[in-house]
């Protein structure tokens, strides 16, 4: 592990759980890990808001962008300068979608890190200034160890990808024009990775600690909420612009 990641990315998280554990979670790991969660998500969320409305964005757009591929499907320079216009015409970045997880990736990867090499085994990293204690307690609740893997969790994980993949998932009308082989088998290796994720999320969080397994479940389903209310939020916005739109017209 580099001095650069510890410094600035592993050591930071691993101090902020151990303040949480020391004075917020009345020494419950498993709180402590909940409370931690919400506090890397409410770091990273507008990079997560800008993230998940480009990629509904270019999800929605997959319809328009099948009929162009239809149209232009023995052209491939007219087929790439219609989809940048699309792209253009409902402002549309394809690429904005991946900046905001690249610049969250290294939290994740710390987090993943911390959970993997164990808390009690880098109680000397601990910042001089915090409270270290002799031990964590990885009991959480008095009754589930976080310490070992826990199958409930790695379920709830893989429950919460799914929610989030479905709710990503724009329904599409069935191609059925000539040469539609494609398009269809794309359509249904989309709905097949919808479902193929999720479970290996259960699969991988089955090997993981618990702690690590419960950070992943907890920050997924905050993703989820978080892609719920973008998602509500642009649709109401769409119908007031499309009222107000309509009361000018009058």
């Amino acid at each position: 592990m580099g001095n650069f990641f510890t410094t600035f990315f592993y050591q930071p998280i691993f101090n902020l759980l151990i303040f949480i554990y020391d004075f917020v979670s009345f020494q419950d790991i498993g709180i402590a890990i909940i409370v931690l969660t919400l506090v890397i998500k409410g770091l990273l969320w507008p990079l997560s808001k800008s993230s998940i409305k480009s990629q509904k964005a270019l999800q929605d757009l997959q319809p328009k962008i099948k009929e162009l591929k239809e149209k232009h499907k023995t052209d491939k320079v007219a087929l790439s300068q219609a989809t940048m216009d699309l792209y253009k015409e409902n402002k549309v970045n394809p690429f904005s979608s991946c900046l905001p997880l690249l610049i969250q990736f290294p939290f994740l990867i710390a987090v993943f890190q911390v959970f993997r090499d164990g808390v009690n085994s880098k109680l000397d990293l601990v910042y001089p200034w915090i409270y270290r204690p002799e031990t964590v307690n990885m009991i959480t609740l008095g009754l589930v160890d976080l310490s070992k893997p826990n199958v409930y969790l790695a379920f709830l994980a893989g429950a919460a990808q799914f929610w989030q993949a479905k709710m990503m998932t724009t329904k599409k009308p069935e191609i059925k024009t000539e040469g539609s082989k494609d398009e269809n088998m794309a359509a249904i290796m989309s709905k097949q990775m919808m479902y193929f994720m999720p479970i290996i999320t259960i699969f991988i969080g089955i090997s993981l600690p618990g702690g690590l397994t419960l950070y992943w479940f907890f920050f997924t389903l905050l993703t989820a909420l978080q892609q719920l209310y973008t998602f509500k939020k642009t649709k109401n916005n769409e119908t007031e612009n499309k009222t107000i739109e309509g009361e000018i017209i009058k």
